[in-house]
Parts: structure tokens; sequence; C-alpha cells
């Protein structure tokens, strides 16, 4: 016969396994505040995180901004937003890059630093945690809605 305790270490790890982790970070895109855009398709950000497109709506060169694969942002981005995992999207900019077919996004150190290069740039897109972005002034980034996700 099976013990109680066994049940309760059984409906303990079914509930628990089923439960998502919270990091506590969410990523929102966000773009420079002279971009346009408001509102990207689901697609169209990952055509322009994957370099397939180069250029905004007005036909001005998008300029891509990340954090380093082993940040926490990076990763929860890279999951949630463009629904692959960090390192399958380094081997997509790297296979750019070998192949001569493009370059790879621009690596920043930190959050902080992503929100003030973008914020003073013309054309660019990154993401930062909607704590990060709750703190910024109205206006000095633009902030994303992406439809379909």
């Amino acid at each position: 016969m099976i013990s109680r305790t066994f049940y309760k270490q059984l409906i303990f790890i079914v509930l628990f396994s089923c439960i998502k982790p919270s990091i506590g970070f969410s990523a929102e895109i966000i773009a420079s505040p002279h971009v346009k855009t408001t509102t990207l398709s689901l697609e169209n950000l990952r055509h322009i995180f994957f370099m397939r497109r180069q250029e905004w709506p007005d036909g001005t060169p998008i300029k891509i901004y990340v954090l380093s694969d082993n940040n926490i942002l990076h990763k929860e981005f890279s999951k949630e937003n463009l629904g692959v995992f960090p390192y399958k999207l380094r081997r997509l900019w790297d296979r750019n890059v070998f192949s001569g077919t493009g370059q790879s996004p621009i690596l920043l150190k930190d959050e902080s630093e992503m929100i003030k290069v973008i914020s003073t740039s013309h054309r660019a897109i990154g993401y930062a945690s909607k704590e990060a972005i709750s703190n910024l002034n109205q206006g000095s980034v633009n902030v994303l809605f992406i439809k379909d996700k």
C-alpha cells in the first residue's frame, strides 16, 4: 500500500511542475523616440531581430541593440518575444556575419546602457524591463506594442 506522504509529494510535484516560474522580468520592445512606428506584428519583430528586415517602414535603417546571451532579460526576451533560445539566435547572427550576408546586433553591457543608447539614437530598437521603462520620462523612448502576442 502506498503511504499518505507519497501521495502528498506526488500532488506537490504535479501542482508545481505546471506553474511557470516568474523571473520578475518582462521584456518590452523599445525604439528611439524618433521612430514613427508604434506597433509591430510579431512576424515583423522576428524579422527585425532575425536580421531579415533592415529598414523601418519609412526607409531608414534599423540599428538593433541586444544584451549578452547570458543576461536574464535577454533570455526572457528571446524565449517570450521571439520564440527561440538565445543560443539559437546567436547562431543565426553568426551565420549572417560569417557568410557575409549581414551583421550581428550591437551588444550592450546592461539595461541602463540599452535605454540610454536607444533614447539618444534615431533608428534603434531593443528591449528593457517594464520596471526600467516605468521609471523613464515620457517620450524618452518609444514603447512598441506587439500584435499577435
